[in-house]
């Protein structure tokens, strides 16, 4: 099925589904929300971060459906094609890309980190090993200077091949694969991580509340996950909804897409907490948790290596899905914009990755080549990037999306477009529209300070 302008969309209303989930699942499911879980106090954190989903992520997400579809073009063409003549809001479209091509830059170096560990499963390396070992094997893993890099490559050309089938047999085809499979391992590792010993420890600390623990810095670092969790603000969501089919219910695609991006951090919850608890380990063990205290624990169960490397698949696949999604973004503007074929688009920004993806790939370990270049204050290169993208350009973004489209674009414009015609709920609308025009903005503002003074 194409459109009017023969853009290639997605065949259905399942690859709508699964495409936009593969966009929002990422290493983030599996790695930063567990780790930021467990130092915020676990479920009190949790009930948080579910109504900021509803005040920020969603408004943010529907907000980005709506520009897409409206103007089946990229992020920079949307904004150009819905505000003209305000060249100011061009910067939407700017910071998009910029945060697009940053956070390539930076999270290819980790996808081939969980690359590299599915192998060190398989190969049993992780054998009954202590912390200090698993430190080691993590310290090896981001030394370099041969093996980081060697790794990054083979993220980034998975993920190249797949972009250059194009949005249906590529993007679609995959993700409608991948997310199925992704469900069905976490499961695997739920089940095997409930039967543990003290499992419900961890279930309790997952899901019995303590507002005792909470904070201003617990609520802000609720907000800010949800936002990010979603892969927003830097026009994935713009990219992916301009190939949206003209009947999708984008209210109710928005919905489903943040209901199931949560069950599968909850379920990677599941797998991690009861796990650490029955070995005795801190839950706020912060980033280390997947590379460090996960290979310990899980080492130590019966087919732990087993168990590890389904792991480390499914986060390996949560990484795939998440950077074709940031990669289109960069890739739409390419051939949209600029008239290259996808073929040449997709090879010259894998290229430009893998040369600049060098950089933090080999600045993360203190003896690492580049580890003494600092570029944000003490933040050396990846943590700079990092800091850029996730602290400036993604909460920018995602404040000129809710401010544009709460005050900028005619309500009745939006109305229409969210609503198919007025086939859908004209009061989910209402409340959405509210939402987006006066409290999303208020929250986004105090994400993007927060972020500054971090």
């Amino acid at each position: 099925m194409e459109n009017k302008n023969k853009k290639e969309i997605f065949s259905s209303g399942l690859g709508v589904f699964f495409a936009t989930l593969g966009s929002a699942v990422g290493l983030g499911n599996i790695w930063k929300f567990p780790y930021i879980v467990g130092e915020n106090g676990g479920a009190a954190f949790l009930v948080i971060y579910f109504a900021c989903i509803l005040l920020v992520g969603l408004p943010v997400m529907i907000s980005e459906f709506f520009i897409g579809r409206k103007t089946r073009k990229n992020v920079l063409g949307a904004v150009n094609a819905l505000k003209p003549k305000q060249p100011f809001w061009k910067t939407l479209g700017v910071f998009g890309l910029m945060a697009a091509y940053m956070i390539m830059f930076f999270y290819s170096a980790v996808a081939g980190w969980v690359y590299s560990y599915i192998l060190k499963s398989l190969r049993g390396d992780f054998n009954n090993i202590d912390i200090a070992s698993a430190s080691n094997q993590f310290n090896n893993a981001i030394l370099g200077p041969i093996s980081p890099v060697i790794w990054q490559i083979i993220a980034v050309v998975v993920v190249c091949t797949i972009l250059l089938f194009g949005v249906k047999n590529g993007i679609e085809r995959v993700t409608k694969t991948l997310m199925p499979i992704l469900f069905i391992l976490i499961l695997i590792c739920d089940v095997r991580s409930l039967l543990l010993p003290g499992a419900s420890k961890g279930l309790t600390f997952l899901f019995k509340p303590d507002f005792s623990h909470v904070t201003v810095a617990v609520v802000i670092a609720a907000m800010g996950l949800a936002f990010f969790k979603l892969s927003l603000g830097m026009g994935t969501m713009i990219t992916y909804s301009s190939y949206f089919t003209e009947d999708n219910d984008m209210i109710y695609t928005a919905g489903r897409v943040a209901l199931a991006d949560t069950i599968v951090s909850l379920l990677a919850g599941i797998a991690i907490f009861p796990a650490v608890f029955s070995f005795n380990v801190k839950p706020d063990a912060g980033s280390g948790l997947l590379f460090k205290i996960i290979p310990m624990v899980f080492s130590k169960l019966p087919f732990g290596n087993i168990l590890l490397a389904i792991f480390f698949i499914l986060a390996g696949i949560a990484a795939t899905t998440a950077m074709i999604s940031m990669m289109e973004v960069i890739i739409a503007y390419f051939t949209e914009e600029k008239g290259i074929s996808r073929r040449k688009a997709v090879i010259i920004n894998g290229l430009i990755i893998i040369v600049v993806g060098i950089f933090p790939a080999l600045s993360v370990h203190p003896k690492s080549i580049f580890a003494s270049i600092t570029i944000i204050g003490s933040k050396g290169i990846f943590d700079s990037l990092d800091w850029i993208s996730s602290s400036l350009l993604l909460p920018l973004g995602g404040l000129i999306i809710s401010i544009l489209v709460g005050h900028f674009i005619d309500k009745n414009s939006v109305r229409e477009e969210l609503t198919n015609g007025g086939k859908t709920s004209q009061k989910v609308f209402n409340v959405y529209y509210y939402i987006v025009k006066y409290i999303t903005p208020i929250l986004l503002v105090i994400v993007f300070l927060s972020g500054l003074i971090k």
